[in-house]
């Protein structure tokens, strides 16, 4: 029998492990900024185009690569990072793998300048599809820039399952994001399609946390700082009346890489326990430095997921190091009744030693210095005066005290006017109650009370043939859907107009979905008086919703929208009117007026569709008087 094992060239076995390596640009930025980090690069430049689409370049001043180097870091398992297995639990690099380069060389069309400090001459290689086109000799600046244009041009199948430019570009700047928070004394800069979108110079993490979240993340931001045997604790999480619905703005760094831990997010949450509105979600920025020995980190291509030796000891530390602070800074509540909070030493003053105050005397100062004219007053008691002098030393002006010449009568006020002499008492008035009525008694039809409501959850009315019972949040769902998407594709909604405008922040990534809506906003009801980079003004809101709703409602559509707004305008409106809905429709356990269950009752079966919500529930079911006779007859 012929044998049927083959050995797979090396073109189609980088292909095979692209698919783990690459799976969209953001992979590509991921594992060329790790490179340049690990490069020990002072500025970093990334440009892309399309999203990544149509070109990932990366540019930093790092070390650069030999002539050798520059051919063989294409290879596969070709690194710089370790030597030998006993490398792996003692690593101080991003990559360790040698199967970055190799990958994307297979997929896209690679362009690579580099050139060492001591050098005069670098080097220019161009790869398209794991091929070398061409070597050769440069004039370059120091460091290495690698330039990727056309990904997957040979795999057609995995360009055509590459989502919209607004959700890959959103999924570049998370892991940009990812890499200059983890490295703050890196200047890095960011351009997409030609337009700057950050410059972050050195600075601290503080400082960097702001240059990238920008608006009002400096107030929301509460230190935490802890140093134990096991693991050194410091970053910021955020104070609880910033939390949001959303989880964008979380991160872990494990020896300054990020990772991705339910487990220790689950610890996060449980510092935060008591405080927090239901559904809501901390920010958080911290970084972990632990012994590289007592982490694995080769799990997972991607490098996000690490094992730890001793997750109990760290998931115990990390929620007691921010549950400090946050008592710290008189963020969590407190139960000591008597304690004074003004007697409290602030966190940042317990290392602090006490400085000897500084006295200043002014040697010129004479209160004896006669520096201005004597003054003299009246005593209108006496008749005699009497003389001060001035001591202040500055220009005091003194006015005598006039008394003011007494004023007209108020009967002057009314003179000119006509003056009636018509005695009140030849004036006749309607005294009489009027106690008529525009029906007879027997023709007022008297109100029935038609609706119930039970729990604070369900409406149940009768019908001819049993009753009704509706579900009162999936209904007005179902109502207010109907409404907005009428607004959005027929007329424009009626707004509020606020007393005071509100001023929302948010991040950049987040304005320009806001940007992008804010068409389809305004035909709801809101009105924009105006937005910039970080923030938007609001001076009016749909008819139907609350000033203290609007922050809710938009951030639960940033949520919806986190995975990529829709390209047709049916869609996007769609999920607009449904995520507006849900953020906006009476909850369970709200208490309702008759007049409230009769008027939602009412919409829900004035409706184009009443049966289920906008999220395809049923809205109400229908119980027959033949089914109760039936439960009787048990």
């Amino acid at each position: 029998m012929s044998s049927i094992i083959q050995l797979l060239p090396d073109h189609v076995a980088n292909q095979i492990a692209a698919g783990e390596v690459v799976q969209r640009p953001a992979s590509v930025v991921k594992e060329l900024l790790e490179n340049a980090v690990d490069a020990k690069a002072t500025d970093i430049k990334l440009i892309i185009k399309d999203a990544g689409k149509s070109l990932v370049q990366v540019i930093d001043n790092g070390s650069g690569m030999s002539v050798t180097d520059s051919r063989l870091c294409f290879e596969r398992h070709a690194t710089s990072k370790i030597r030998q297995a006993e490398d792996l639990f003692s690593l101080h690099t991003k990559g360790f793998r040698g199967e970055a380069l190799a990958s994307i060389a297979a997929i896209a069309h690679m362009e690579m300048k580099t050139k060492q400090d001591q050098e005069e001459l670098g080097t220019h290689i161009i790869i398209e599809g794991s091929k070398f086109v061409s070597q050769e000799v440069a004039v370059l600046p120091k460091g290495t820039s690698f330039a990727v244009k056309n990904l997957f041009f040979n795999i057609p199948a995995r360009r055509n399952f590459l989502k919209s430019d607004i959700v890959e570009f959103r999924h570049v700047m998370d892991e940009f994001q990812r890499v200059a928070l983890a490295h703050a004394n890196i200047h890095f800069t960011f351009y997409h399609n030609g337009s700057e979108m950050y410059n972050l110079p050195p600075s601290s993490f503080r400082q960097r946390i702001v240059g990238i979240f920008a608006g009002k993340t400096n107030e929301k931001l509460v230190p935490v700082n802890e140093e134990t045997e096991i693991v050194a604790i410091k970053g910021f999480v955020s104070k609880p009346e910033f939390a949001k619905k959303s989880r964008g703005e979380q991160f872990f760094f494990v020896n300054d890489r990020f990772i991705k831990s339910s487990y220790l997010h689950h610890a996060v949450m449980a510092a935060y326990d008591g405080i927090l509105k239901d559904g809501a979600q901390p920010s958080y920025f911290l970084y972990l430095s632990v012994p590289p020995n007592t982490i694995d980190i080769n799990i997972h291509p991607t490098k996000t997921e690490i094992k730890f030796d001793d997750e109990q000891a760290l998931y115990a530390i990390l929620r007691a190091s921010i549950k400090h602070s946050l008592g710290q800074f008189n963020v969590a509540p407190v139960l000591d009744f008597d304690r004074d909070a003004n007697l409290d030493t602030p966190y940042h003053y317990k290392d602090l030693e006490g400085e000897t105050p500084t006295i200043q005397v002014n040697s010129n100062f004479n209160p004896f210095a006669d520096d201005t004219p004597n003054k003299h007053y009246a005593n209108t008691n006496s008749g005699s005066s009497y003389s001060s002098g001035a001591s202040s030393s500055g220009s005091n002006s003194y006015s005598s005290y006039k008394k003011p010449e007494p004023t007209a009568s108020w009967e002057s006020l009314y003179v000119g006017l006509k003056q009636d002499t018509e005695e009140v008492g030849m004036m006749s008035f309607e005294n009489e109650e009027v106690t008529s009525s525009l029906f007879n008694d027997d023709e007022i039809e008297q109100t029935v009370h038609k609706t119930y409501q039970i729990h604070k959850k369900y409406i149940v009315s009768p019908i001819k043939s049993g009753m009704v019972i509706v579900d009162q949040q999936r209904a007005h769902q179902r109502i207010l859907y109907e409404q907005f998407l009428h607004n959005m594709t027929v007329n424009q909604a009626s707004s509020q107009q606020l007393l005071f405008p509100l001023n929302l922040f948010y991040s950049s990534t987040d304005m320009e979905i806001i940007r992008e809506l804010q068409l389809s906003l305004v035909n709801t009801g809101f009105v924009f008086e105006s937005t910039t980079e970080e923030h938007i003004v609001i001076s009016g809101i749909p008819i139907n919703s609350t000033e203290s709703e609007v922050s809710l409602v938009i951030e639960q559509l940033l949520s919806d929208l986190q995975d990529g707004i829709p390209e047709s305008s049916f869609s996007q409106n769609d999920t607009i009117a449904k995520s507006m809905a849900k953020s906006m429709a009476v909850k369970t356990g709200t208490y309702l007026t008759e007049k409230e269950q009769d008027n939602l009752v009412n919409g829900l079966f004035a409706c184009k569709d009443p049966n289920i919500s906008p999220f395809q529930k049923p809205t109400f079911i229908t119980m027959r008087v033949e089914d109760i006779d039936k439960k009787f007859a048990l």
